[in-house]
Formats: structure tokens, sequence, C-alpha cells
């Protein structure tokens, strides 16, 4: 699994640096057909990764019954419903929020024995950095999510925490170089990514290209003999929930345009989904993804 997923940190790097490059030379599409791509695959190659949780009820929490599966989907969404609550009754919360747990989480991307600060800082570049050179277009993007004026009120100082975090996500690469060149490779490659490439297509390689692709390889590695069907079949009943949820949201958010609509059913339904996922991974996570006597 290890060799499986340097292999995966590699490509993911080689991925950012071409796409880096290529931002200054390609011209972007239109911005609603970007959008509407960007934000399909999202949806089809970034979230499934979340669709495993029932792996992780199984395995951890013995559910086996039908009631306890019941029990389980319904905690699960009295969960994801709280936070759109808080999106629509808080929306300055809920964006602080998403920022601060979508960073906790990714921070978790990085191989055993990487350092607390250097795990941290990799989990917020993607989400901090581009305000330094993609500010107008990182302050539209949260306007349609949360509302212009909240945006308005937060980007300042998320530009300026970012000016911090620039030099210590450097000297943390720099640090990382001397015992893990890869490691040290993924988090220069998100940084680069984060700061040259447009917020919404960045997020989106590092959100598919590196987290959920490197979530799978170890639920993967997790779930020990488990075979390759029943993994997919796993996954398949919360990929058409999600899907169905996704439908419904699409249909009561009608009266809103289009760019506002689709950004807040992709973010705050990840939002939503990443709280209930996280009590279930981050168990995991902090035990070091252990299986059987083996670690990753």
């Amino acid at each position: 699994m290890v060799k499986a997923l340097k292999i995966q940190g590699i490509a993911f790097s080689i991925a950012a640096l071409l796409m880096s490059a290529l931002s200054f030379v390609v011209v972007h599409p239109d911005e609603r057909s970007e959008l509407i791509v960007l934000s399909a695959l999202i949806l089809l190659l970034g979230v499934p990764h979340g669709a495993f949780d029932t792996v992780f009820a199984w395995r951890i929490y013995g559910i086996r019954s039908p009631l306890a599966w019941v029990g389980f989907v319904l905690g699960y969404l009295l969960l994801a419903a709280g936070v759109v609550a808080v999106w629509v009754v808080a929306p300055a919360f809920f964006l602080l929020g998403f920022l601060l747990i979508s960073a906790v989480h990714f921070s978790g991307d990085p191989a055993e024995g990487t350092p607390l600060m250097t795990r941290l800082l990799y989990g917020g570049s993607i989400l901090v950095l581009p305000s330094l050179f993609h500010a107008d277009e990182m302050g539209r993007l949260f306007g349609l999510l949360v509302g212009p004026g909240t945006a308005y009120m937060l980007m300042p100082w998320i530009r300026l925490l970012a000016w911090v975090w620039l030099p210590c996500v450097g000297l943390a690469v720099i640090l990382r170089s001397r015992s893990d060149l890869t490691g040290a490779m993924e988090i220069g490659a998100a940084a680069l990514l984060a700061l040259v490439v447009p917020p919404l297509v960045s997020f989106t390689l590092f959100f598919c290209g590196m987290h959920s692709a490197r979530h799978i390889l170890r639920t993967i590695d997790y779930s020990g003999r488990t075979s390759a069907r029943l993994l997919l079949v796993a996954a398949l009943l919360p990929m058409l929930g999600v899907i169905a949820v996704s439908a419904v949201a699409w249909h009561f958010l009608k009266d809103t345009p289009l760019e506002a609509r689709v950004i807040q059913i992709i973010f705050v339904g990840l939002a939503a989904l990443t709280v209930p996922h996280m009590i279930l991974v981050e168990r995991v996570r902090l035990s070091g993804w252990l299986k059987g006597s083996c670690k990753e």
C-alpha cells in the first residue's frame, strides 16, 4: 500500500505541476460551462470516496442488522441536515466552519509520520492560498455560496492569513524534504496549485486527484479481504442517495441563479457530508489506518 500511495502522490504532483504551467497559456472556457463541468467532476470523482463510509460503520461500530443500519442512516442524515441549517441561519459561521473542518480533514492525506503542523499547513493551503492571486474570483465563489456581504467581510482576513501561510508552507516543504521527498513534493504541489490555478479548478484537481483518490486507496487497504464487488455495492446506495438529495435540492433552489445553485448544492453538500464522514474516518486515521497488524 505504501508503494501505491507514493505512486498516487507522484501522479497528483505531476498533474498539479502541469495544470499550473497550463494555466498561463490555456484560455479558460466560459464561466458557466467551466462551473458545470468542474462541479460534475467533484460529484462523480470526489464525492464517491465518502460513500465508503458504510465500510467504516460496518468494521468500527459492528453495524449489521437492518435496524442498526436504519439508525446509522438517520444519524448521518441528521448531522448533515444540521450543517445545512447552519448555512441557512448563520452563513458566516458556516463558511468559517467549513474551511476549518476541511483543512483538518485534508490534513489526514500526508503519510504517517508527517508532523501535525505540516499536516495542517498542507490541509489549509488549497483553501487559503488562492486568496493571494485570485482574490476576486474566490470572493465571488464565496459570495455565491454564502452571499456577497458575508464574502466581502471575510475575504480580507483570509487573504491576510494567506500571507502568513505561504512562507510557513515553504518552510514545511523544505523541512519535510529531508525525510520524505514524496511527501514534500505533494505539499509543494498542492500549494503551487492553489497559488497559480483558478480556485475552482485547483480545488477540483486537489479534491478528486489527491484527497479522494488517497482515501479510496486507504479504504481498500483498510477493508482487508473485502472484494472489489462488495466495496462497489457498499458505495452504490450512498451515492444514489447523494444524487437523489442533490436532485431534490436542485428543485427547491429553482429560483436561484444557475451559478449560485450549482455552487450551493456542491459545497453545502460537501460540508454537510464532511461532518458525519469525519466522525467515522478520523478515528481510523488517528489510529494510523490500522489493518490487522499492518500499517499503511
